[in-house]
């Protein structure tokens, strides 16, 4: 599926899914603006920076340009979708997948942690997709393109990990339901992927300390990434809009696969999204 000619952004693509959609978007041939606050390899905890993700990209052959940007921060933020937009003239595709992890271990009690996780776990990954999404939007119109893709999960509807974090899950997926009402007319569709265990860096690293987590039937970080070029590329996008879908449904529908060929496991789609 080519989107040769399509301009994309993906936040938090340093690592993780975010790294993922970037790779699998320029692949079909879309130019990809990689965001992130990770700069200096080192620098964080896991391994991953916007540059090594852009030199991975382009060593396949893609096209790539590195962007830091914290997603806190509004004017880096609106500076990013300025420079998009001065030397790219539009958007297409916006994969909202910036995410910063307080601490979190195990299911800690929520009134026994700080505040401040509240706002760890909602500023870059829930009000940063807010703020990304409003900016995005007035580059999309009128290109016939439009798509928004919000990394969720089936903690917006399940608990996982922490209250904060389901909260942020939910918002975002509120996010995908009434922006997706608001741009049903305008061509632009927002969609909510829910990934099953996916095996990020952050996933490794917990499995390599112990952690009994079993990866057998987990997502590679490229898994989600196919769901997003899938869409992208289907003239029917807008049937899709405004609605959340875990990547095994995506997968089902499009008839991707995962590495090696295989489906990762999971509950049954039906059951997880909407």
């Amino acid at each position: 599926m080519s989107l040769e000619g399509r301009v994309a952004i993906v936040t938090g693509a340093s690592r993780g899914i975010g790294k993922g959609c970037a790779l699998e978007l320029a692949c079909a041939g879309a130019t990809v603006y990689v965001t992130g606050r990770t700069v200096e390899p080192g620098s964080h905890a896991l391994p991953g920076t916007v540059g090594e993700t852009v030199a991975e990209i382009e060593a396949a052959g893609g096209r790539a340009i590195a962007m830091p940007c914290d997603h806190t921060k509004d004017e880096e933020v609106r500076a990013l979708f300025d420079h998009v937009e001065r030397e790219s003239g539009g958007l297409d595709v916006l994969v909202n997948s910036a995410f910063a992890d307080p601490g979190i271990e195990g299911s800690d009690p929520f009134w026994e942690t700080p505040f401040d996780w509240y706002d760890t776990l909602c500023d870059s990954g829930t009000r940063g997709a807010y703020v990304a999404s409003a900016l995005a939007i007035p580059m999309m119109l009128g290109r016939g393109t439009g798509l928004i893709v919000n990394i969720s999960s089936l903690g917006a509807e399940h608990f996982f990990q922490h209250v904060a974090y389901g909260m942020g899950k939910a918002a975002l997926d509120k996010l995908t339901r009434d922006a997706g009402r608001q741009l049903r007319k305008r061509d632009v569709s927002v969609v909510s992927i829910w990934p099953y265990i996916v095996k990020t860096e952050a996933v490794l690293k917990l499995v390599a300390e112990g952690s009994p987590m079993v990866l057998d039937e987990a997502e590679s970080q490229r898994f989600v990434g196919k769901g997003v070029v899938a869409i992208a590329g289907d003239p029917d996008r807008m049937e899709r809009t405004g609605q959340s879908f875990t990547s095994l449904q995506l997968a089902e529908a499009y008839g991707f696969v995962d590495e090696g060929g295989s489906l990762p496991g999971g509950s049954p789609p039906s059951r997880l999204a909407r």
